[in-house]
C-alpha cells in the first residue's frame, strides 16, 4: 500500500519506497488516471538511491510533485 497519496483533477500519485537488495532504498511513484471505470497506471522510479527510507520517500514525493505539475 502507498505511503503517501496526492491528487490533481483526475490524476492520482501514490508514493512509496522499495528496499533494494543491498539494503538501500529507492522511491517509487505510481501515477493513475481515472476515466470512468478504466484506470491507466504508470510507474516511475526516483533516480536517487538513498541510505534511509525517509530520504527515499522525500525523493519520491518530489518526483510525484514534478509529474503532477507536468500534467
Amino acid at each position: 500500500m502507498a505511503t503517501v497519496r496526492y491528487t490533481k483533477a483526475d490524476w492520482i500519485a501514490q508514493v512509496d519506497i522499495q528496499t533494494l537488495d543491498d539494503g538501500k532504498f529507492q522511491g517509487v511513484v505510481v501515477i493513475a488516471h481515472k476515466s470512468g471505470s478504466v484506470c491507466d497506471e504508470s510507474q516511475h522510479i526516483a533516480d536517487t538511491i538513498s541510505d534511509t527510507p525517509k530520504d527515499a520517500l522525500d525523493e519520491a514525493k518530489a518526483l510525484a510533485h514534478r509529474i503532477l505539475d507536468d500534467l
